[in-house]
């Protein structure tokens, strides 16, 4: 059966770096509920329905979140996890889920390994906690920290092995040597050994000295696409902004906004065809990163759940037959910064769970 697994992002919960960095009681809630319409009838603030502005330390909401996933099937989580050598961040949720077996929903990890710096949110580059990859002994005690997860009956395995996902590859300067490393460690450990894949489009294993250190790509979309979209489509609905523009008085705001077509961004992920074997497609639900970057963001325009529903019927179906695998990365559970969510709102109600349950049913993928 098509097995897909959504991107989760586990920040909505209070942590003192969090409250340091950005002020107290930050959450990734504290950016959606500021944010505005940039235009007329843009979809801005997404509401949870019944205003679920839930928080990821109360246990029901890890149990709500899987038993809502499997009812409208998907297969699992790709949980975000942030590692920088001696410190861990936003750890808290995944380790209740490692501890509530109750929970039972399959699930892996993404290390989302990129320095943190306020150009999340804002247009400053100072660096908040950086990335080192010191040493053996740093990957040791990484490797330990994740151990009991890739033990874990609930941890998607291949071939009886943990996937263990690296979002950007290319910034670890000893990667051969951490990823070799680990999986000696795997074996020491009595695993049958640990799958690598690589998230970012900008790393090709096609590059690896011997081709062997992945075991497979994520077409991680909708960035997989975009590169090639922002150089056709930057001046996207240029007139339309003109004429806002002129009416609202607000040009300045509106220009620095990339707007992106969401049948052309579809239509552009529907055409891949993948370069190898190892390569796993992806869809995304919706995009809208205004919630974080106010205008300076990017927006896709022409969204609505039917059209999701039917891109990814065509997406399964070509998971299957095009790409010959049973996995489908998914943009996302829970982004509602960016507007990759499937969790239901006060706009839509449960519309993005139902297409997903469509589409797979549509392909008799659907596994009751």
């Amino acid at each position: 059966m098509m097995k897909i697994i959504a991107y989760y992002l586990p920040q909505y919960h209070t942590f003192p770096e969090n409250d340091q960095w950005w002020g107290k009681g930050f959450t990734e809630w504290t950016n959606v509920k500021k944010a505005l319409p940039i235009y007329p009838g843009h979809n801005q603030p997404r509401i949870p329905l019944n205003h679920n502005y839930y928080n990821l330390l109360n246990i029901n909401t890890l149990k709500w979140q899987a038993n809502l996933a499997k009812e409208y099937g998907i297969y699992g989580f790709c949980y975000y996890h942030y590692w920088f050598d001696n410190k861990i961040l936003m750890n808290k949720p995944m380790e209740m889920l490692l501890e509530h077996k109750e929970i039972n929903l399959p699930f892996c990890i993404s290390w989302a390994n990129e320095d943190w710096t306020r150009a999340w949110a804002q247009k400053n580059t100072e660096v908040l906690i950086s990335q080192t990859y010191s040493d053996k002994k740093n990957w040791e005690k990484h490797f330990y920290y994740l151990l009991p997860f890739f033990k874990d009956e609930r941890y998607i395995k291949d071939e009886g092995k943990p996937i263990f996902i690296i979002y950007r590859p290319e910034l670890i300067g000893p990667l051969r040597d951490m990823l070799e490393f680990w999986k000696e460690l795997a074996k020491k450990n009595n695993l049958l050994g640990i799958k690598f894949l690589y998230q970012y489009v900008n790393y090709n294993h096609i590059g690896d000295k011997d081709g062997d250190l992945f075991d497979y790509g994520i077409e991680y979309q909708p960035a997989f696409v975009r590169k090639e979209q922002k150089k056709t489509l930057r001046l996207l609905f240029r007139k339309l902004k003109h004429e806002l523009a002129s009416k609202l008085k607000m040009q300045r705001k509106l220009s620095s906004t990339i707007y992106f077509d969401y049948d052309d961004t579809w239509q552009r992920i529907l055409q891949i065809h993948p370069r190898d074997q190892k390569m796993i497609p992806g869809a995304f639900v919706d995009w809208d990163n205004s919630p974080r970057h106010k205008e300076h963001g990017s927006i896709t325009a022409g969204y609505s759940a039917d059209k999701f529903e039917d891109y990814l019927s065509q997406q399964i179906w070509r998971a299957k037959n095009v790409y010959k695998m049973d996995y489908l990365f998914l943009f996302a559970w829970n982004e509602w910064g960016e507007g990759g969510y499937l969790e239901p709102d006060e706009n839509e109600k449960y519309a993005r769970l139902e297409a997903v349950k469509n589409a797979l049913q549509k392909n008799n993928e659907f596994e009751n």
